[in-house]
């Protein structure tokens, strides 16, 4: 617990980190603000529905509860990691921050009906503050774990366990008719690209995310 101490001290005494971190959680929060408005926007835009040849096959599956508590799961196991981890903080936030502002611009292009058939998520679970039903292209909940996979690439477990939640729930979101087949296939596609600029527009976080601070 002392050395716990001790690392928290080293990196929340560091004014570069402090930079870092703040300017992170502030880029952070305000693209959720820009993610809830555009998803709005969305809605209010929101067009006819159109056919998809893989959900006019796929029966519509229940997966309010499972689509929920995974969500959940996922956000919570990502702060532990930087929770156990400061110094991974400032480039998870960063990169998190620009793919939900990516996702914003792209939702707000498109203006898709949800498809006629689909499961309603409990009005009164945390996850309907961030949905509106009609954010759809491209899937958070495919691509946001796939660049956590891609963030943690260097380690072997980490990866393989975000990868696999990345293609769980590319799986439960089209059972539950949450998605057209395109929003989850073109996830994986703009995620990447989403990382690639992360890298790009945040190397100090990134070098810290690695090495930490001296």
């Amino acid at each position: 617990m002392k050395a716990f101490a001790l690392k928290y001290k080293r990196y929340f005494t560091n004014e570069r980190f402090l930079w870092m971190f703040f300017s992170g959680a502030v880029l952070f929060l305000a693209s959720l603000f820009i993610n809830f408005y555009a998803g709005v926007y969305a809605t209010e835009k929101a067009s006819n529905a159109v056919t998809d040849v893989i959900l006019n096959n796929i029966r519509l599956y229940d997966v309010d509860h499972i689509f929920v508590i995974s969500t959940f799961i996922f956000v919570s196991f990502v702060g532990l990691l930087c929770l156990k981890e400061p110094k991974r903080f400032p480039f998870i936030l960063k990169s998190a921050a620009l793919f939900a502002l990516i996702r914003s611009i792209f939702i707000s292009l498109t203006h898709l009906g949800p498809f006629p058939t689909h499961v309603t998520i409990d009005p009164s679970s945390f996850i309907s503050n961030f949905t509106s039903g009609s954010d759809l292209f491209f899937s958070g909940h495919t691509g946001l774990p796939f660049l956590m996979g891609l963030i943690f690439w260097n380690n072997r477990y980490l990866r393989v366990l975000f990868f696999t939640t990345s293609v769980f729930f590319g799986a439960v979101v089209p059972l539950g008719h949450l998605h057209y087949s395109i929003d989850v296939a073109s996830a994986f596609f703009i995620t990447y690209t989403i990382y690639i600029l992360a890298e790009k527009f945040f190397k100090k976080d990134k070098e810290i995310f690695s090495e930490g601070i001296n």
